[in-house]
């Protein structure tokens, strides 16, 4: 029979002819019925309409295809979730009723059937499908809100980041520039370390964003140390080494309890970004692993963008002669693998340092 796009279908899978003829006089005034003698008809208008249709009565027993093949078809493509299915049968057998109820039917209805009672349980399934519907949507629409809600926070946080980082550099007549390097340079080492580090794109964004947060305790370092043009004394070189400790210091003040694996990010980078591979970094000594991968990815970003940028005690080393400084150890010991993954992604490093100096 003829249907109406613009109402909800209901679909009557039976292969006899009074059956269909009894539900769609039941259900005609409220639906657009639409009718099938067989699974492989009624599958094929399940997969025109999909959701369009706001329930099934299926019967079980038919020629050509029966249902529990249908209900098997509606279960590999998802629908058998989003569209309800009444099962209808003649045959009074708790195994096949079980089957159909393992394969996702809301209801069950024994021939002969009474029509008032499957004209009240057809309508109570779809109200509850709607009902259903509307909660998945409500939820789905709080969920992009509050996703919509936490990108905004995250921006603004990242603002306060960018701003009192920005300010150390500043100070240590620097450009700004220098932590936006280090935090592009940490993702693409990080991108590239997922190979040995169980480490996800939500945690490489986060970490290279924190990657800011390295220097801020030289905030608390006195100008004539931290300005200097010449080689620091041992005394100085000792005073200097506490930007690691002072950072932490400052964050603890800042400590945002809402996020703490961001602030261990933050806290981990800013104390740990001098420690070295072989135990000889500093303030904590640490060997190996024992100095997370996000430090160290900082630490190494670090050390190659001071070594390609001018500073107030030396002028810039090209990449080439940077490469070949931290692989030759003169900047201390790092990770074979990380430094690995250095090498790989030495190409893409020279680009961005490039664009961004």
């Amino acid at each position: 029979m003829p249907v109406n796009d613009d109402r909800k279908k209901l679909l009557v899978v039976d292969d006899i002819e009074l059956n269909r003829v009894i539900l769609t006089e039941l259900f005609c005034d409220q639906f657009d019925v639409i009718e099938a003698e067989n699974g492989q008809i009624a599958l094929d208008y399940i997969n025109q309409y999909g959701e369009q249709i706001a329930i099934v009565l299926l019967d079980i027993v038919m020629p050509v295809m029966d249902g529990f093949d249908v209900l098997h078809a509606m279960n590999e493509t998802g629908l058998i979730k989003t569209v309800p299915v009444i099962m209808i049968t003649g045959e009074n057998d708790d195994e096949k009723s079980l089957m159909g109820y393992a394969l996702g039917i809301s209801d069950l209805v024994d021939k002969p059937f009474n029509s008032e009672i499957v004209y009240r349980r057809v309508n109570n399934v779809v109200d509850l499908y709607a009902h259903k519907h509307n909660l998945e949507q409500k939820l789905n629409e709080q969920k992009e809100m509050l996703e919509k809600q936490a990108a905004k926070l995250r921006q603004a946080n990242q603002f306060v980041i960018d701003a009192l980082s920005t300010t150390v550099e500043f100070r240590s007549l620097e450009s700004g520039e220098h932590i936006q390097r280090v935090r592009v340079l940490v993702r693409i080492l990080l991108e590239q370390a997922v190979k040995y580090y169980p480490l996800n794109q939500e945690m490489i964004i986060a970490v290279s964003s924190a990657s800011a947060m390295h220097d801020i305790g030289k905030i608390a370092i006195p100008d004539s140390i931290l300005l200097k043009p010449g080689k620091l004394t041992p005394e100085e070189f000792e005073i200097m080494k506490t930007h690691t400790i002072r950072g932490c210091e400052i964050l603890d003040t800042l400590n945002y309890t809402q996020d703490q694996e961001y602030f261990s990010y933050c806290y981990e980078i800013c104390r740990h970004h001098h420690e070295r591979w072989d135990g000889r970094g500093y303030p904590d000594g640490l060997k190996g692993d024992e100095i997370s991968i996000w430090a160290q990815a900082a630490s190494l970003a670090d050390v190659y963008d001071a070594l390609t940028s001018k500073r107030v005690y030396k002028g810039a080393y090209t990449h080439d002669e940077a490469v070949s400084m931290i692989l030759n150890g003169e900047c201390g010991v790092f990770n074979p693998k990380l430094l690995e993954c250095f090498l790989a992604v030495s190409g893409t490093l020279c680009e961005k340092i490039t664009e961004l100096h």
